[in-house]
């Protein structure tokens, strides 16, 4: 789970600042006008409406149904972790979450199943249970969530890290922690822009959260995964001033499904590139890539 706060920073082996995790509204990040395309035009949830009679029912089916999912999967995951077994569950239940709020995913490409750092854009908190459903990877999350009711559960039982974004020494323990994890869930799945944008863009991504590659775990692999929620995009986006719980009802109360690409782009070694930064831009580059050829070749810097 991510959590729209501003986040604080924090600086790796004396190099560059930037947010260790957590989730901001992008219109607080502090770029030049000229570099803010989202405050061109207006957001999709400043003109909502609201919802109607209709939205309310759609509201409470979508819920009863992701309730259904969690009394079917929790008992489930219960009895495959007391018989040690792979468990399936978390990862059935995220992609019934998914479905629940309407997100009909297409794949394309294929996710590699274990040791493999997965490196996505990020729109909303839905990006989640739709990557979650299909890769069944662990997420990377602030700390804070871990105190959530009912949320911060949630989150443990899909093998959720939780790093600190005040915990400036402690940065050495929460690398190991994504060791730890990446060897016990052989996936992990992180959002390097630390924010969320809407789909048009693709904001740089921040070095320090790929700590743990530096240098790479052994036969480790990086996988850029790019979403895309096509003409969607701005209403589903989390951005703005919106705070959660309204983009969680705008979605849920929604009429119809809408259509998410999901595309597994192709991996590459860590170990051909020199350092963190190297490897966040490479990732970028190739996110970036499938962001411009979805966007009819424009342009993405």
């Amino acid at each position: 789970m991510t959590e729209k706060i501003k986040t604080g920073e924090e600086t790796v082996s004396g190099e560059e600042t930037a947010d260790y995790s957590g989730t901001v509204p992008i219109k607080d990040i502090r770029l030049p006008a000229q570099e803010r395309p989202w405050d061109a035009r207006p957001m999709f949830y400043e003109s909502w409406e609201g919802a109607n009679i209709f939205g309310y029912m759609r509201f409470a089916l979508r819920c009863l149904t992701m309730v259904a999912a969690l009394i079917i999967c929790v008992p489930l995951y219960y009895i495959w972790r007391i018989l040690r077994l792979s468990n399936p569950w978390p990862r059935l239940f995220l992609k019934s979450c998914a479905f629940a709020c309407g997100a009909r995913v297409k794949v394309k490409g294929t996710p590699i199943k274990r040791d493999v750092f997965f490196v996505a854009n990020h729109l909303s908190w839905i990006d989640i249970p739709i990557i979650g459903g299909y890769n069944g990877s662990g997420f990377v999350a602030q700390d804070g969530i871990a105190s959530w009711p009912f949320i911060g559960w949630l989150c443990k039982l899909n093998n959720t890290v939780f790093v600190s974004r005040a915990d400036r020494m402690g940065i050495a323990k929460q690398i190991n922690q994504l060791r730890d994890a990446l060897a016990e869930t052989w996936s992990i799945t992180i959002f390097p822009e630390g924010t969320t944008t809407n789909g048009s863009l693709l904001l740089p991504f921040k070095a320090p959260l790929l700590a743990v590659l530096d240098p790479p775990p052994p036969g480790i692999m990086v996988q850029p995964i790019f979403l895309d929620f096509g003409k969607e995009a701005g209403e589903i986006s989390w951005i703005g001033d919106e705070n959660a719980p309204d983009n969680a009802w705008r979605i849920l109360t929604r009429p119809g499904n809408f259509k998410v690409k999901l595309h597994f782009l192709e991996p590459f070694d860590p170990r051909d590139f020199n350092g963190r930064k190297e490897i966040a831009a490479e990732a970028r580059r190739r996110i970036a890539a499938a962001l411009s050829a979805s966007l009819g070749g424009k342009p993405i810097v």
